[in-house]
């Protein structure tokens, strides 16, 4: 049976002449008892003759790179859950190697007719990517903010976690273990949070006087890239590891164990994220935390500021990240005490006689 206007209003709970002012887009009903009747009218499938794409729920395109890395999943569930809570349904691209790229993605979404674009950790974190076709977006008045990474060339509202202050607290961290010898393993150098981590490195260094201590080495994010930053930074004898995403420090952490080394106690690792199952992998992995839902949450906001205003400013907010400390990271290891040779062993002389 094809649902009617009362099927709506006992779904959402309201009259149905409250019903009738929501699809007529008239005054005298609440934010909160809109969104009901539009959650109801989806839920439902009541689709009235004649209604106003303005009472339909704008569609937000969300890029994300990957599902493999557990951060994506976690920053699209929060998002969407968020974006829902405000008349506003989500779109989830991913734009992997094999599939779509985000300007195809983009392309895509326009003829949609989306009403914004939410692109976290993508090529507009890359200083080196072409960027034309979020330009591209921005000049149709389509909003687009970028979350975790936003390129120079780039004037767009922005939610980032300051990598800065997370790699220079996990530096603090091991060096309050007596970790002396630190390297730092992270991605790509075009990528601005990348080049952030190891900014942030080298002030964590610089505060507990090691200057001289830096080991940086560059790889790719993901279990294979830490392994290989692992084998290369062990080889270098350091004591602590910090990492720039999850994945990369449990690479590390293997290739500690390929090299017959215990975690912590020859070398201690911090990942960055803490967005999977890190208290259950083994060691549990000490990592800094995203704030992920007040994350979103600005994402929201700012999104809402330029669906309102598409010529506002291009607002950055930042947002710090807390050192979640587990089994990974424990006290640097003393040098073995090699136990000095006794004097040598005298016989008794034999006694006469015997």
């Amino acid at each position: 049976m094809k649902p009617r206007l009362r099927h709506v209003a006992e779904q959402a709970g309201v009259s149905q002449a409250t019903v009738s002012r929501v699809l007529n887009d008239r005054p005298g009903v609440s934010e909160a008892t809109r969104r009901e009747v539009l959650r109801a009218m989806d839920a439902l499938g009541y689709e009235p003759t004649g209604l106003r794409r303005r009472t339909r729920r704008p569609l937000i395109g969300l890029i994300v790179p990957e599902l493999d890395n557990p951060v994506f999943p976690r920053f699209a569930q929060a998002i969407e859950t968020r974006l829902v809570g405000h008349g506003l349904t989500t779109v989830l691209c991913t734009s992997t190697p094999a599939g779509l790229s985000q300007a195809e993605y983009l392309a895509v979404l326009l003829e949609h007719d989306v009403a914004g674009v939410v692109v976290v950790s993508g090529d507009t974190a890359d200083v080196t990517a072409d960027h034309r076709h979020y330009h591209d977006v921005v000049s149709r008045r389509v909003p687009v903010l970028v979350v975790n990474g936003r390129a120079p060339d780039l004037e767009l509202p922005a939610v980032t976690v300051d990598h800065v202050s997370a790699a220079r607290q996990a530096v603090a961290h091991l060096v309050s273990l007596g970790h002396r010898r630190i390297g730092l393993a992270t991605g790509p150098q075009r990528y601005v949070p990348s080049t952030e981590f190891v900014t942030g490195f080298e002030l964590g260094l610089r505060d507990a006087g090691l200057e001289d201590a830096s080991l940086i080495s560059e790889t790719l994010y993901g279990l294979e890239g830490g392994h290989v930053a692992g084998l290369e930074l062990l080889d270098l004898e350091v004591s602590g590891v910090v990492c720039a995403s999850d994945l990369i420090a449990l690479g590390v952490v293997r290739a500690a164990r390929e090299l017959g080394l215990a975690v912590p106690g020859d070398v201690s690792v911090v990942g960055f994220d803490d967005a999977g199952h890190n208290a259950y992998v083994d060691p549990p992995l000490t990592s800094s935390r995203q704030p992920f839902g007040a994350m979103a949450g600005a994402v929201v906001r700012l999104l809402e500021d330029r669906l309102s205003d598409p010529e506002g400013p291009a607002t950055e907010l930042r947002f710090h990240a807390e050192l979640v400390v587990r089994a990974s990271t424990g006290p640097v290891r003393s040098p073995d005490v090699v136990e000095a040779p006794g004097p040598p062993s005298i016989e008794a002389p034999p006694v006469p006689g015997r």
